[in-house]
């Protein structure tokens, strides 16, 4: 096995025997509450009985079938996710991921503007196909960085650690509005094809953005005739108490995508919802994409059981409610007794525990993109989570909490009275 953004010797991967709900355990009995959800997909928790159900009775009627007829499962998958994508995001493109969701959202931006370039945030990730690596805007870009892609960064509002010297939200929204204008205007806005933006960031931080800024983002691309991409992947799907982030902010988005959550990952599903006017564009011009498992049987089946399930079994309301009630004051609880922890942030399910070495300063626990001896800190932290039961995400100087949906009140508390002893242990490094 070659393992994904790993070097191959320095690393020995947990044998996993086995996972149910929200945990999972090896081989020697250990069991784990995961607070990762996998990669933040497993939406409603492991081996839910009527999605493997799904799958199955799928498998037995039709295991696959080519992306160019029409198939019940993939019909209906289709009309659910519509049913529930905000505005006239009406049109459902399938792909294998959220990676290519966004290779092919970008591609049709391009193609109905007629320009080159896409505007994308630092501080995000859009995944590790070679369009979106380009497009992200963290160190895993780096090595594959082409410098051809037509891809400009721009900053993205992030109070706690503010490019634009802002001590309010207020502040923090008009001036990154007033930025990322500035760069519209220098870079051409006639050249822009698309600014694509994770709706909340994910994996570089959960950093919900301040109220009006998605708004004043929207205002800006409906002047200069530039589309605008949300990318749902990670924050879709009842990760933040809603079925999309778009949902919290009152914005639509000209395309949006999806994966992960959209089935919980249970077969590997993405895809692009469009617009009527996008969709418009290829109604009579070919679009020239695909691929070969686009809307696959299994895929889709599962997306179809997942939705269902989600619905009946409330898991969307489940996630608002106690990311309210037991998620966000219990992390707000530990930051007071903890020195290690700078801030709090999140919705839901979805949450970031920001670590530092000072409060005061903001130093965080370790440096940037830190590796070996200098993560060692949030190596300490993330062993102490492991023995105390749980599996954390840890990322950089951050330790995110965002366990499945469906994980019950008794269980989150169990979460983070663990997180609570492995913080003693980052604690050991504040000044």
């Amino acid at each position: 096995m070659f393992h994904s953004w790993s070097a191959q010797e320095l690393i020995d991967p947990l044998a996993v025997a086995g996972a149910e709900g929200s945990y999972f355990w090896d081989y020697d009995g250990r069991r784990y509450l995961d607070f990762t959800s996998g990669l933040v997909y497993t939406n409603i928790g492991y081996q839910h009985p009527k999605v493997v159900a799904a799958i199955q009775e799928q498998a037995a009627r039709m295991t696959t079938f080519a992306p160019a007829f029409a198939v019940e499962a993939r019909s209906e998958a289709a009309r659910l996710i519509a049913g529930r994508t905000p505005g006239d995001l009406d049109k459902i493109f399938f792909t294998n991921g959220g990676a290519d969701a966004v290779e092919h959202a970008l591609r049709m931006a391009r193609l109905h503007t007629g320009r080159p370039k896409v505007l994308s945030a630092y501080r995000s990730y859009h995944g590790g196909t070679q369009q979106a690596v380009n497009v992200t805007g963290d160190p895993r870009r780096w090595a594959s960085d082409s410098g051809t892609a037509g891809v400009v960064h721009f900053w993205a509002p992030f109070l706690y650690r503010s490019r634009f010297y802002a001590e309010t939200e207020e502040q923090e929204c008009a001036r990154a509005l007033e930025h990322l204008e500035t760069t519209i205007a220098f870079e051409g806005p006639s050249t822009i094809a698309a600014v694509v933006l994770e709706t909340i960031p994910g994996t570089a931080g959960i950093m919900p953005p301040p109220p009006g800024y998605l708004a004043g983002v929207r205002e800006l691309c409906d002047k200069h005739g530039i589309v605008l991409v949300l990318d749902e992947v990670m924050a879709g799907f009842g990760r933040t108490g809603t079925w999309f982030a778009a949902d919290l902010y009152d914005v639509v988005p000209d395309l949006m995508t999806f994966a992960k959550g959209v089935n919980s990952g249970y077969v590997p599903l993405g895809g692009v919802a469009i617009s009527a006017e996008i969709a418009a564009t290829f109604a009579t011009r070919p679009y020239p994409g695909g691929l070969t498992y686009s809307g696959h049987p299994l895929a889709c089946a599962a997306a179809v059981a997942t939705i269902n399930v989600m619905e009946k079994e409330g898991v969307v309301e489940n996630a608002a409610a106690l990311g309210a009630s037991v998620v966000g004051p219990g992390l707000r609880e530990l930051a007071e007794r903890h020195p290690s922890v700078g801030e709090v942030r999140g919705t839901g399910m979805f949450w970031a525990v920001e670590l530092v070495r000072d409060r005061e300063t903001r130093e965080p626990l370790v440096p940037y993109n830190a590796s070996g001896e200098a993560n060692a800190p949030m190596a300490a932290f993330a062993a102490a989570a492991k023995k105390a039961g749980i599996w954390p995400f840890v990322n950089m100087n951050r330790t995110h909490v965002v366990p499945p949906l469906s994980t019950s009140e008794a269980e989150l508390k169990e979460g983070l009275a663990a997180l609570d002893t492995a913080l003693s242990v980052a604690d050991e490094y504040v000044r």
